[in-house]
């Protein structure tokens, strides 16, 4: 089929970077909620969301158990590490004023 290469390269791409802005040395991965409610979840999914929140970077596990009534839902939202970026640039601004000696 025409196009089929150029879709499935852009696919790999798009694969690629998603990878490279979750990857364990980027930050992680923190459990917003944890519920056997799909309502539940839906609502917390759509505050995310609203907030503006990178779709890329919300992740849905299922945790399936015999019933499937019971299943479990976890939503986890990627953070990434902030550490390492600011770790010299804080450094500049945390200097204390110079001191200025009194007058006289």
């Amino acid at each position: 089929m025409p196009g089929q290469g150029k879709r499935r390269r852009r696919q790999e791409a798009a694969r690629q970077r998603s990878a490279a802005r979750t990857a364990p040395d980027a930050g992680r991965w923190t459990v917003v909620l944890e519920t056997t409610d799909q309502a539940e979840l839906r609502t917390e999914l759509r505050r995310l969301q609203e907030a503006r929140v990178d779709a890329s970077l919300i992740r849905i596990d299922t945790l399936c158990v015999r019933p499937v009534e019971r299943s479990t839902y976890r939503l986890s939202r990627f953070v990434a590490d902030t550490s390492t970026e600011t770790a010299g640039a804080g450094r500049s601004e945390e200097r204390p004023a110079p001191v200025q000696p009194f007058p006289g």
